[in-house]
């Protein structure tokens, strides 16, 4: 879905099978290159500069005849701009997705746009195999502070989940989470740009969002992988498609109001494999750890039980957690 994944899905390639790079292009945002393996973004084939004009790009993807068309998070095609991509002539298509949940309630309509499902495993059949890690989620519960009690009490109903959000109790429990893995690789996830901003800055962590260049979002994903960088702040930008293997920890502060997906997405950042370094196994060898923080007895409250919903039908229990019990 972004350019970053797209240089993943050709580095991969490339390493998985017997393709050589000359044999596979990227064609985004940034380089423009149709090769007999393309790798492209929903983003970019559906651009145009006015609503009304045609899509540019699409129709140099459409002229063709492609043997296969891989849909790499194919929940997100039933949305309105991206399913034209789905009338792309190919002899195959497959569609693939650790997540078919969508909020709009469309995740069927993937059925009729790709063809129906062939394979599908449950989470923890996963894990019992090794191939994602173990994984314990937490829900931590922040009284409202009083500094804001009164902002929420009269907020209009859209913009109590912004205010409850940003909770300033959030903080000194996500510091103590840290505290607690300090030494491992933790992302610090969330959708409001502005907290975002103080929690890097609170913390010195670098922060990737929307405006990061990708040159600089790989160098950091880089940095982060190898352990030069330990904490990493991200926003929603780092929901799909990103691979962070050695990362363990993951403390939500927010997110897109009741998305089970996007929980799903952020939880999927850390369940891959961790590699044992007494033995060199792949296979998965310690602990994940998912953290939500949520304000207690608000609408964030009510949203991440929501968001929670995709998860616990896999088989996750989110053991609930107050205040007191973590500082």
């Amino acid at each position: 879905p972004n350019t970053v994944a797209v240089r993943q899905w050709m580095s991969e390639l490339v390493d998985k099978t017997s393709l050589t790079e000359d044999l596979v292009g990227e064609y985004s945002g940034l380089q423009k290159d149709i090769r007999p393996v393309t790798v492209s973004t929903y983003q970019i084939l559906t651009y145009r500069k006015r609503g009304t004009e045609e899509f540019p790009h699409f129709g140099l993807f459409s002229a063709r005849n492609w043997g296969l068309i891989i849909y790499d998070e194919v929940h997100l095609l039933p949305a309105p701009v991206f399913r034209i991509t789905a009338e792309i002539q190919a002899r195959r298509r497959l569609g693939l997705t650790a997540t078919l949940v969508r909020e709009d309630g469309m995740e069927g309509d993937v059925f009729s746009l790709i063809g129906p499902q062939k394979y599908n495993v449950p989470w923890k059949d996963l894990e019992k195999q090794g191939w994602i890690a173990t994984a314990i989620c937490h829900e931590i519960r922040a009284p409202l502070d009083e500094s804001v009690r009164m902002e929420y009490a009269v907020a209009p109903q859209r913009q109590k989940y912004s205010v409850a959000a940003h909770n300033p109790r959030k903080l000194p429990l996500m510091q103590a989470i840290l505290h607690r893995h300090e030494g491992e690789s933790i992302l610090v996830i969330g959708m409001y740009l502005d907290q975002l901003d103080e929690i890097a800055a609170r913390l010195n962590a670098p922060l990737i969002n929307g405006a990061t260049p990708v040159r600089e979002r790989e160098k950091l994903y880089e940095q982060f992988r190898t352990g030069e960088v330990k904490i990493l702040v991200v926003s929603k930008v780092a929901n799909f498609s990103i691979d962070l293997p050695d990362a363990s920890v993951a403390i939500e502060v927010s997110g897109t109001f009741g998305s089970r997906q996007e929980e799903a997405q952020r939880l999927g950042r850390i369940l891959r494999p961790k590699s044992d370094p007494s033995t060199g196994s792949g296979q998965a060898a310690s602990m994940a750890h998912f953290y939500t923080i949520v304000t207690r007895e608000t609408v964030d409250q009510t949203f991440a039980a929501n968001r929670q919903r995709f998860l616990t039908e896999q088989g996750y229990k989110y053991e609930i957690l107050y205040e007191d019990e973590v500082l």
